[in-house]
């Protein structure tokens, strides 16, 4: 499973990098958790509002920060 969290460098992006990171460990999920801040990529996905969660090329949320419930439901698979 591929998960990127698209941002710029904010406090929030980093956060929710974090607490990606944090979930997929505490819950034994195997997956490729990457930073992503070229905004290149963020056009490509259609996003404009960071942070935003990408699960395997899926925009999950964009422009807020999930709950850790919420994360969890999209990394499980």
């Amino acid at each position: 499973m591929k998960v990127e969290i698209l941002g710029i460098g904010c406090a929030k992006c980093h956060k929710l990098f974090e607490l990606t990171n944090e979930v997929a460990k505490k819950n034994g999920i195997d997956a490729e958790i990457l930073k992503v801040e070229d905004i290149k990529v963020f056009a490509n996905y259609g996003v404009f509002m960071t942070p935003a969660l990408v699960v395997n090329g899926e925009v999950k949320i964009a422009g807020k920060m999930p709950r850790e419930s919420e994360i969890l439901n999209w990394i499980k698979g």
